[in-house]
């Protein structure tokens, strides 16, 4: 009484056959490039929330760099990039303006 899913079939034309090695390889690289945005806005996020603005600045000038490329390539949607970083820099400018007052 367990269901399984049923097993996927090879495809039998050749270009089907290499349309499936393609996907294989465009998988990874996508996995890669979403993995390196994830990891970027984390950093920053990780700087603002310890207050080293020397460092949030310098991590937010390079996930800048990798958020407008995975959005290039489509990963992402460009206004799902532009929201991360107008968010991120708002943080960033906060930290920034907080110890100058102080």
């Amino acid at each position: 009484m367990m269901a399984t899913k049923p097993k996927k079939k090879n495809p039998r034309l050749a270009s089907g056959r290499k349309r499936v090695r393609q996907d294989v390889k465009i998988n990874a690289a996508n996995t890669s490039l979403r993995s390196k945005y994830r990891t970027a806005v984390k950093n920053v996020e990780k700087a603002v929330l310890t207050g080293d603005k020397a460092k949030a600045t310098e991590l937010f000038a390079k996930m800048q760099a990798v958020v407008d490329t995975v959005a290039d390539k489509g990963i992402f949607h460009k206004n799902k990039a532009a929201r991360d970083k107008s968010r991120l820099s708002t943080k960033v400018k906060a930290l920034v303006a907080a110890p100058v007052a102080a």
